[in-house]
This record gives structure tokens, C-alpha cells and sequence, in this order.
């Protein structure tokens, strides 16, 4: 491209009186532009690596050691008594001999400095290391004098100010997950499930758990333990190969999961104004994130979390395959374009003119031109409105498709395009937005984002973004490559910019439009993606909608937005944490809805370590059950209610705490059971336990991680949240999110061929033990 944009810039003819060379000044003036752009991100790059590398210590010290020795040189300083070595060093060098004895004796300080510097810098990575590796702060009411210390000690080793960590700063720098004993992890499972079984029951597991824990189990962890020591994580890559990408269930509601626009204030009314405005967010972000300028998540300001999961936000696609699919993940300079899906209309757009993010007025101006594309020279062809119901099926017709028809010709060139793409828009034709008199209106965008039509959301890509007719957003999320803080904090920042930008006039013209004006001249049209779908693959396609169509059908969804109380009546009146008092108030409305406990499922992040992911909080204990039980017995008195109450939710933490430092359950066993089948041993214990239903499914959406949108500053531009499908056939799928300190969103799903669930009526059983939780501090 740069060799086209020259032969713009510098043109010749040659005639009778010689050659005539011509200049475009500004053409060229704009290929220096970009050249010089392109570099200096190359740079940016670099530099971030090398910081990486050597982080907690840096250049400046290196540079600090050069100078020391060159100044012990020049005063004859020898506190190592290593001078005379370094003489006879430099005497047996022949290069050296060439020069005068003081600068070979300056050279070889300089090089035993920079070696010094290096042993430095490995040495207190490690000791930063192990540092991170001590949670007990975790645990403390008030930091003891210990912990004070400790804090201080991590603070000056986690660099001098005022140098600001870069993203992956800390990555060499956390602690492993370490791997718990079998005892322990069996002694809590026993005391996970003891609430939830009979007499015999228990009985009966305890004796499972103890031919286990005494006889093959013992082989198992011998061999999990050499995993743990070759792998700087002994879960992270076995979960995402057989949790994910073994799984052939179909992505969409099994596994995807949707994040929301905020509902109660609009940026702008206009759909291409929106779009305009969240890609070029996105890429902004995108930038940021290549160059490492994010901080890193960083809790009570000195523990860093895990990074590594923001790798893959953009130019990654799930590729469906036989028995296993893959993730593919492009390099940053091949994902500077985008796809659009508008009424069966494929079509690719570049994000950058002229080595240049596109403004946001100028990606308004093209999505508008799609909008307006009513070509009818170039009309939709069978199967392409309903494409993407393929990314909807199971994964193992959806591989044999995707072999038989997407390897060769026109289709490996456009799915090809479609997988480099940095993430893929969806301009949809409904209007979404939030009446409080009309509560199901935001029910209804719920469900769009979570599984659209069934055929117009293309579930393999990393995430897709969709904008609705009136502005409004929201995003739907494949699940192998991260987390959903991970889409959270892009979502989030994206969106904090767009609300500060806009309430200072910076991002919308009072007409809605963006505001700016477009500096390419005319822009080309963006292309369109030219598929080539024969009749077997439009029948497939055909089939593959009716099916996505009837699964979306059956979903049940409800948003709820409680604003009665929130975090703050919470902490100040029961004196409880908030997670730990939803937590409850989701065992109870359980109990009633059903008549009985279930084994609940919360994923709770490990992301203190190394590549970590998440570990399963099991909310169900005996002291959940014991104040489950006393709230549906009128004998028992509020006094003993709210002790009850109080004692459950500190367990509760503490079993977050836990999960939170590799102490949980069901990673270890799900690793065993890997181990397990890879050597073809059976273990009736690990198949009870792994073919467990979770029928109630509950995650908290994080808030704010970008610290940059204030609920209070923006108290109408606080985000839904987003949800995910049922786990079971006959259960429920919860997440929340606590926004600031009077609201909590709910996003209750299930299934509507259920007989025994119902997400209407969870979702109102919910608000009332909410409710009745908090009446009973009210004297």
C-alpha cells in the first residue's frame, strides 16, 4: 500500500525538453504522515516488550548501573576487589589491547554493570513474586502491622514512581495457581454437598470420597503435580481445550453471553452516529491495547491481576472443527478492518485512511452509506440473510460445513476477511429502549443480544457489536478466548468515553450526527463480502435457522431493575457484603420457588496468578441452609434470622476468599478427571461429581474497573450489566451487577419448556426475599 501511495505522490513524464518530475505536497506530506505513525507504534511496541521483560526494573536503572561503574572507574573504586580480574580480562582480549588501558578498564565496568543489572533485575522479579504469592491481606478486618509491611515492601519493589506500569507489566511477576492437596480439596467437597444431601446420602459420598482420596486418587495427583510444575498454570489451557473448545454444544445460549448499552439516557438517536462513535471507541481501545498503554487491574492499588486474556480481544475467531475447534487469533496489523451484516448484506470496511484512525464523523459517514445501500444490481443471495444460524449449530455439523464449503474459493476468501477482522457490527432494525412502564421492552433487547433471530449474530467471533435503530448498543461475546471482565472493562471504557466526551459536546452535534469533519477526501465504498452458497449449503443453512429460531424461542429472559436499595443500605444497615447478601436472598428465592435447595454454581476470578481464569464459589453451606431454613419458619425470631444471616454471608466470603487463592473445589477435581481419562482410569467419584447438575447458575458482572465512569458524575449512564443463558434444562441463569449504591440489575434466564422453572416469577421471588432481608434490620 505505502508503494501505491508514492506513485501518487511523486509523478513524472517524460518529454522533448527532458523528464518533468511532479509533487503532490500534500499526498506526500501524508505518506511521511503515516510512515511516521506506523514507526513510531513500531517503537511504542518494542519498548513496551523490552519494559515487560525486565519489569519491576527499569531502563533508567540500567542506565543508574552504567553510570556507577563508570564513575568507579574514573575514582578508582573497587569495593568487589574484582579489578585486578578485570585487567587480566582485558588483557587477554586482543580487540581491547588496541585501546588505552583506562577505557578498556571503562568497557568492562560498563559490561560487569550491565551483568550486575541483569542478576538485579532477576532477583527481585522473583522476590516480587514471591511477595504476591501472601493473601492474608485478604483475610484481615484492618491490615496487621505485618501486612502494613508487606504492602510497603511490594509498593517499592513494583517500580519507583512516577513510573506507571504498562499492561503485562506484572505478567513475569505473579505467583503460579498453586495446586491444593487431595485432602483438603475432598474434606471441602464433602462440606459443599453435606447441606444438599440425606443422611444415606452423605453417607454414601463420604464413602466415595474416601476410596478416592485412599486408592486412585493418590495416582492422579502424583501426576497432576508434574502438570503443575512444567505449566505456569496447571488449569488455564486444559479448561479452555475440553470445557470450551471440545464442547459440541452450540454456542449460542450454552455459551455466549451478552453485555448492555445504558438504557436510561441516550448519546444520540441516530444508528450511524452510534456506530460511528463506539468502532471508533473500540479501535482507540484496540490501540491501547497493542501499545500496552492500559494500566493493569490493580486491587487496593498495589496487587496486580492477570492480564494475559486482553491478547485476544480483537482479530480472534472460534473455527469449528471435528471432535475439537481452535481459536484463531490474527496479528494486530491484520485486524484493521471490520465486517457489517445489514439485512444479509456482508460488506468490509477499513477503520484507517492513510495509516490513520478513521474520526468518528467519517466511520458515521460510511455506516450511513450502508444504511442507504438498497443496490439493486447486487441483491441478497439465498442463504446469506440467514448465514450466520451456522455459527448456531452444533460444532460438529458446523465443522463438517464449514470443511465441505469454506476452504476454497470465493468463501475461504470472504470467511478469511470475516475472521481477520478485528469484530464484527450488526445494524439491526428494531428500536430498543426502557420504560418503566413497559419493563419488557428491556427484557426484549436482553434476548436480542443474547441469541438475536437465532440466524442474524455471528457467535464464533471473539464479540460482535450491535446497534440498534435508535442508538442504542450492546454486545454478544464467544466464551473460550476470556472472561467477561475482560469484554466488561472494553465495554465499559469504550462506553465512560463516550459518556464524559458527551457530556462535554466532544462526541455529538446537537443534531445527533458526530461531530468533526471527514480529512480523507471520498472515501471508498466499502466493499462488499461475496459469497458462494450452493443449494446444498442454502438447504443447510435453511435448516440450521428453523433450528436456531425454535432454541431462541424458548428462552425465557426478564431484566429487573431493583432500585428499592442497594449496596449501600446493604453494607451500612445489615452490615454484610453485598455478594454475600444477594447470595443469600438467591438461596432463598430458590427454596420457595422450588421446595428445595440445588447445587448452585458462582464463578469467582483467579486472576491474582498467572494466567488465571475463574473457580467455582459453591454459595450452597450449612449456614446458607440454616438461614434458609429459619426465614421459612415463623417460630423463628428476627433476631436469630439476622445472626443467621450475618454468619452465612461472612462464610460466604471467606469461600470466595478461598476460590480466590486456588483454595476452591472443582478446578482441582476437574483436573483430576482429565488426568483420569487421559490414563484410562475410572473413578466413579470424579463421574458423580463432573455429571453434577448446576441448576442455578449465578455470576456478578464487575462495575467500573475502568475507574473512569462515575455513577454519581454520570448517574443516568450507568450500564445494564449483561446476562447469559440456563446452565440446566430445568434451571436458572443469574448475573447482577451492583451499579453504585441505590441500584442492582438482574438478568434472570430460563428455559420456557421448563415445568418447574419460570424466569418471571424467579425474578419476583428475588426482590420479595431482597425485601424481606432488609426488613430485618429496620429496628
Amino acid at each position: 500500500m505505502a508503494e501505491a501511495r508514492l506513485a501518487v505522490a511523486f509523478q513524472f513524464a517524460v518529454t522533448d525538453e527532458g523528464v518533468d518530475i511532479q509533487l503532490d505536497k500534500n499526498a506526500l506530506r501524508a505518506v511521511v504522515d503515516a510512515a511516521f505513525r506506523s514507526y513510531k507504534r513500531r517503537l511504542a511496541r518494542i519498548r513496551a516488550l523490552l519494559s515487560r521483560s525486565f519489569f519491576p526494573t527499569t531502563g533508567y536503572t540500567l542506565l543508574a548501573f552504567i553510570i556507577a561503574g563508570l564513575i568507579g572507574c574514573w575514582i578508582r573504586l573497587d569495593p568487589l576487589n574484582v579489578r585486578s580480574d578485570l585487567e587480566r580480562v582485558g588483557a587477554a582480549t586482543p580487540l581491547l589491547n588496541r585501546f588505552d588501558p583506562f577505557v578498556q578498564e571503562a568497557f568492562l565496568n560498563v559490561v560487569a554493570a550491565g551483568i550486575i543489572w541483569l542478576i538485579f533485575a532477576f532477583v527481585r522479579r522473583r522476590i516480587l513474586r514471591l511477595l504476591l504469592g501472601y493473601h492474608g491481606w485478604m483475610f484481615e478486618r484492618k491490615p496487621s502491622i505485618s501486612t502494613k509491611i508487606w504492602g510497603l515492601c511490594v509498593k517499592v519493589l513494583s517500580g519507583p514512581l512516577p513510573f506507571t506500569p504498562a499492561l503485562y507489566s506484572f505478567q513475569g511477576s505473579l505467583p503460579y495457581l498453586p495446586l491444593p492437596s487431595l485432602n483438603d480439596t475432598c474434606s471441602r467437597y464433602l462440606q459443599s454437598v453435606r447441606p444438599l444431601l440425606s443422611g444415606d446420602d452423605y453417607q454414601e459420598m463420604q464413602s466415595f470420597v474416601w476410596k478416592f482420596q485412599n486408592g486412585v486418587g493418590r495416582k492422579l495427583q502424583r501426576y497432576l503435580y508434574l502438570k503443575y510444575l512444567r505449566s505456569q498454570n496447571y488449569v488455564t489451557d486444559w479448561w479452555e481445550q475440553f470445557v470450551y473448545l471440545r464442547s459440541r454444544s452450540s454456542l449460542m445460549i450454552n455459551s455466549n453471553y451478552y453485555g448492555m448499552d445504558a438504557m436510561f439516557k441516550k448519546m444520540t438517536s441516530l444508528q450511524a452516529a452510534r456506530a460511528g462513535s463506539v468502532i471508533n471507541a473500540f479501535f482507540v481501545y484496540k490501540r491501547r491495547l497493542e501499545t500496552e498503554r492500559m494500566d493493569p487491574l490493580m486491587l487496593r492499588g498495589i496487587i496486580p491481576l492477570c492480564s494475559y486474556q486482553y491478547e485476544r480481544t480483537f482479530g480472534t475467531t472460534r473455527i469449528p472443527g471435528i471432535e475439537q475447534d481452535v481459536i484463531r487469533h490474527v496479528d494486530p496489523s491484520q485486524s484493521k478492518h471490520i465486517v457489517i451484516y445489514r439485512h444479509g448484506r456482508w460488506y468490509t470496511m477499513s477503520c484507517f485512511a492513510r495509516g490513520r484512525l478513521l474520526e468518528t464523523c467519517e466511520i458515521e459517514h460510511e455506516i450511513q452509506r450502508i444504511l442507504d445501500d438498497d443496490d439493486p444490481s447486487r441483491p441478497v443471495k439465498p442463504g446469506e440473510l440467514k448465514l450466520p444460524a451456522l455459527t448456531a449449530l452444533n460444532r460438529d455439523k458446523w465443522g463438517r460445513l464449514y470443511n465441505e464449503h469454506f476452504k476454497s474459493g470465493k468463501n475461504l476468501k470472504a470467511m478469511d476477511t470475516l475472521e481477520k477482522a478485528a469484530f464484527v457490527v450488526f445494524l439491526d432494525d428494531d428500536e430498543m429502549f426502557y420504560s418503566e412502564d413497559d419493563p419488557t421492552q428491556i427484557d426484549r433487547m436482553a434476548r436480542s443480544l443474547l441469541h438475536g433471530s437465532g440466524y442474524n449474530r455471528w457467535f464464533d467471533k471473539s464479540f460482535c457489536a450491535i446497534i440498534f435503530k435508535n442508538g442504542k448498543i450492546g454486545l454478544t461475546c464467544e466464551h473460550s478466548w476470556a472472561d467477561a471482565p475482560t469484554v466488561s472493562r472494553m465495554f465499559q471504557w469504550g462506553f465512560s468515553v463516550e459518556a464524559d466526551e458527551h457530556n462535554h459536546g466532544l462526541r455529538f452535534r446537537d443534531d445527533g450526527h458526530c461531530v468533526g469533519e471527514i480529512k480523507c477526501g471520498p472515501l471508498k465504498f466499502p466493499e462488499r463480502l461475496d459469497w458462494d452458497l450452493n443449494d446444498e449449503l442454502v438447504e443447510a443453512i435453511e435448516e440450521a435457522a428453523d433450528d436456531s429460531t425454535r432454541r431462541a424461542n424458548n428462552v425465557d429472559l426478564r431484566l429487573m431493575v431493583h432500585n428499592e436499595f442497594g449496596k449501600k443500605a446493604i453494607t451500612s444497615r445489615c452490615k454484610v457484603g453485598p455478594d454475600g447478601f444477594i447470595q443469600m436472598a438467591l438461596q432463598l428465592a430458590y427454596f420457595r420457588d422450588q421446595g428445595h435447595s440445588c447445587l448452585t454454581y458462582e464463578a469467582s476470578m483467579t486472576r491474582l496468578f498467572r494466567e488465571g481464569r475463574t473457580e467455582t464459589v459453591r454459595p450452597v453451606t450449612m449456614q446458607s441452609a440454616a438461614f434458609v431454613k429459619a426465614m421459612c419458619d415463623s417460630a423463628s425470631s428476627k433476631e436469630e434470622k439476622r445472626k443467621l444471616l450475618r454468619a452465612a454471608c461472612e462464610n460466604h466470603q471467606n469461600l470466595a476468599k478461598n476460590c480466590m487463592i486456588g483454595e476452591g473445589v472443582d478446578r482441582h477435581l476437574f483436573c483430576l478427571y482429565i488426568v483420569s481419562k487421559a490414563f484410562k482410569v475410572e473413578s466413579p467419584f470424579l463421574q458423580k461429581v463432573l455429571s453434577e447438575p448446576w441448576r442455578l447458575s449465578t455470576s456478578q458482572t464487575p462495575h467500573s474497573q475502568t475507574g473512569k465512569l462515575n455513577e454519581k458524575k454520570f448517574p443516568d449512564q450507568v450500564s445494564f450489566g449483561g446476562g447469559f443463558g440456563p446452565v440446566a434444562d430445568d434451571g436458572y441463569g443469574v448475573s447482577y451487577i451492583i451499579a453504585g449504591d441505590v441500584v442492582i440489575f438482574f438478568h434472570v434466564s430460563s428455559f420456557t419448556d421448563s415445568k418447574v422453572t419460570d424466569a418471571y416469577r424467579f425474578a419476583d421471588q428475588i426482590r420479595d426475599c431482597m425485601a424481606e432481608m432488609l426488613a430485618l434490620f429496620d429496628d
